[in-house]
């Protein structure tokens, strides 16, 4: 009976390994709904004040914001207020290239115009060598 100790041994082990694997992840989760709920909440904070500021918004509407944005913090803990230059750096999404495309020569034709020199081109013709973007389409 010496192996099958060792084999349940091993299941044992890799089984304890799995399920501390998932409480990483669900911890993991758990902590990324937070920081979304706060950045949601902290929007619309920012919406409120704004509103108020600048249009027909109420202190009630701030006060309100302010309340929600307490009750998080006491039950998830102090905010991270830091800012980022790149909004979308925190969801996964991806970053915008760090030098805009060159600027084309032509333009893409309007409804019921001819192409123009440096435009996009027609249905057959083969594709313009070199840079292009998809306003040249």
């Amino acid at each position: 009976m010496g192996l099958m100790d060792k084999v349940k041994h091993q299941a044992e082990q890799a089984i304890a390994k799995a399920q501390q694997g998932v409480s990483q992840g669900q911890a993991k989760i758990d902590q990324l709904q937070a920081k979304r709920q706060a950045d949601a909440l902290l929007r619309n904070l920012g919406a409120a004040y704004y509103t108020k500021e600048r249009s027909s918004g109420t202190q009630d509407a701030v006060d309100a914001a302010m309340k929600m944005l307490d009750e998080h913090v006491a039950a998830h803990g102090p905010l991270d207020t830091s800012t980022t230059s790149d909004p979308d750096a925190d969801n996964g999404a991806a970053s915008p290239p760090a030098t805009p495309p060159a600027p084309t020569t032509g333009s893409a034709p309007t409804t019921g115009s001819a192409p123009t020199t440096g435009s996009a081109p027609t249905t057959g013709s083969a594709p313009p060598a070199g840079n292009f973007s998809i306003e040249d389409v």
